[in-house]
């Protein structure tokens, strides 16, 4: 669930609230703009998002004053998507006793197999925060929150969780290139899946 989805909710005469119209469009513009700033980067125009969520651009501005705070929102709802990933691998790994560090890193190789979103908004994250301060924030808030989870969920010391997200922005930056496609011992020792225990 983004973070712009509401519950659904039921009043004493049992009638349903639906969402407002501005609250789906809301939700509707973000998903759009996930897509839209995962293909285009962070120099994605407005004018391109709104088209995509079927609305007017004075609307879009409505809905978000300027595109810094879309892009971090966008940016939530895509980061949202990995947390969960690596929420539930922990907790189903610690079910079954297995540990939960590697898990959450299979995890992870598996979401971005899967949602090339989350990978293509991690990589125009950077180029954001290194612009505005509202994507620099959505950035920081997003490696605190996974941080939290690894040390909690995991039990991992300072030294691993460094080595677990140094593994991850490697697996970023080949899956981003296509590293996997290229015929080379340096794509092919980059891309190797590490031994047991060493992230």
């Amino acid at each position: 669930m983004s973070a712009y989805s509401h519950l659904q909710m039921t009043s004493p005469a049992t009638t349903q609230r639906t969402l407002s119209t501005a609250e789906q469009r809301r939700a509707e513009l973000v998903e759009a703009a996930v897509r839209v700033f995962a293909e285009r980067g962070y120099a994605a125009p407005t004018t391109e998002i709104a088209k995509a969520a079927g609305i007017s651009q004075a609307y879009l501005f409505r809905l978000f004053p300027t595109k810094p705070d879309l892009f971090a929102a966008a940016y939530e709802v895509a980061s949202n998507r990995m947390y969960e990933a690596f929420a539930q691998a922990a907790a189903e790994a610690k079910a079954s006793g297995e540990d939960p560090l590697e898990a959450m890193g299979r995890a992870y190789t598996d979401l971005i197999r899967r949602d090339r979103e989350v990978l293509l908004m991690q990589i125009h994250s950077y180029v954001g925060a290194g612009i505005d301060d509202a994507a620099r924030a959505a950035v920081h808030r997003c490696f605190e929150r996974l941080y939290d989870l690894l040390r909690r969920e995991t039990g991992a010391s300072e030294q691993e969780a460094k080595q677990w997200f140094a593994y991850g922005m490697l697996i970023n930056v080949m899956a981003a290139i296509h590293a996997d496609e290229v015929d080379a011992e340096w794509a092919q020792v980059l891309t190797q899946e590490p031994e047991e225990g060493d992230c």
